[in-house]
């Protein structure tokens, strides 16, 4: 009996050692075989002063090769090839001399507008945000509302009462992760750009927008396709296959007979046309897909190495325009002096307990314990 239990403590402390050795060969970077295994090496900050938050996010944006050559030619943002690569397939700037370019900001799209059609002498953009935009060489800015008639007639005032050729939209919301309030509020953006364009498009002209692919996006098509002879959704190479965006490239502006257009009034409304009624349910409109850019082009979901050409070291280059007061400066300051969990606003408690009190509360009296009350305590007392 005692021999048994002697060989199952051996058993079980074998058992202990070979698991605490294989834990720390783990830890060492070694595998259950006993082989080495290398461990990543941390990424290191290529700019001195650089916070572990900015470590990381240029630690992923250096595996993005569009985000790099856009810092390395001079856009604004990684966005502009999605607009070259766009109009290499369908030649949206052909003919174009007044472009207009919704929800612009940070102007990456206007970028682009101006050195396409603004080297022309003749051309002319004109960039539309609520928020500021550092300025651009032969880009007119208008600081609006999209949704507001004054916006609208501002665009024509700049054209000189000329309509727009191309209008342009790559506006979206700040995304949730919630695909169906996401294409929701896309669906809506997008309908708000194209009902300002129905006011400052001129026949013929096109039309280029942002939309996200989703269950109901068929809908969208069909309202489109009442404007335009047209339609068809587009999905560049520079946008990532994990997203969900694509743009809808709709061309030969052609509104129905009668058709007024009116900021206040809803666009889905099929009235217009007779025909387009007798189709029924979400399948009434079939718009082809089509993938723009080269095949030999760089993917966007594949991370290519960082050494150059040369042999020369990569080294961090800043952006080309950082935001102009973004929204979420104040919370970044708040969060870098560790006051974002902390800040209290007056407006956030309106009702303050010291004030529903009209006199202090008494403080608590204090008295001095003799020693016999002390004893009698102590006896009192469990152990």
């Amino acid at each position: 009996m005692r021999d048994r239990l002697s060989d199952r403590l051996r058993t079980q402390t074998e058992a202990l050692q070979f698991l605490a050795g294989l834990r720390s060969r783990r830890v060492s970077g070694c595998s259950r075989t006993g082989l080495f295994v290398p461990l990543l090496p941390i990424p290191k900050a290529e700019v001195p002063g650089q916070t572990a938050c900015e470590m990381g996010r240029t630690s992923k944006d250096k595996r993005d090769v569009y985000y790099r050559l856009a810092k390395e030619n001079g856009w604004r943002a990684r966005s502009a090839f999605k607009l070259l690569q766009l109009d290499e397939e369908f030649h949206l700037f052909q003919g174009v001399t007044r472009a207009v370019d919704l929800c612009a900001a940070p102007g990456s799209w206007s970028q682009v507008l101006s050195q396409k059609i603004g080297g022309q002498g003749s051309g002319h953009v004109v960039a539309v945000d609520l928020q500021a935009m550092a300025p651009l060489p032969g880009v007119l800015q208008i600081q609006g509302d999209i949704t507001q008639l004054s916006t609208a007639k501002e665009i024509i005032q700049h054209f000189e009462g000329c309509p727009a050729d191309l209008v342009v939209c790559d506006g979206a919301p700040d995304v949730t992760g919630l695909h169906d309030v996401d294409e929701y509020m896309q669906a809506q953006l997008l309908l708000a750009a194209l009902n300002i364009a129905t006011h400052v498009l001129k026949p013929g002209g096109c039309f280029v927008a942002k939309i996200f692919r989703g269950r109901d996006v068929t809908l969208i098509y069909s309202q489109l396709r009442v404007f335009f002879s047209s339609v068809l959704c587009a999905k560049p190479r520079s946008s990532r296959n994990s997203s969900i965006e694509a743009f809808a490239v709709c061309q030969g502006y052609d509104p129905p007979e009668g058709f007024l257009p009116d900021l206040t009034k809803p666009l889905l409304d099929h009235s217009y046309d007779p025909d387009f009624n007798q189709l029924d349910g979400p399948t009434r409109i079939i718009v082809p897909f089509v993938t723009c850019g080269d095949l030999s082009a760089y993917d966007s979901d594949r991370s290519y190495p960082l050494d150059l050409e040369d042999g020369s070291e990569y080294k961090y280059t800043p952006p080309t325009q950082p935001p102009i007061s973004p929204p979420y400066q104040e919370a970044c300051t708040l969060k870098k002096k560790g006051r974002l969990a902390k800040e209290i606003r007056p407006q956030d408690c309106p009702i303050s307990t010291v004030d529903t009190l009209s006199q202090p509360l008494p403080l608590p009296q204090r008295r001095t314990l003799l020693a016999s009350e002390v004893e009698d305590n102590d006896m009192n007392c469990s152990p």
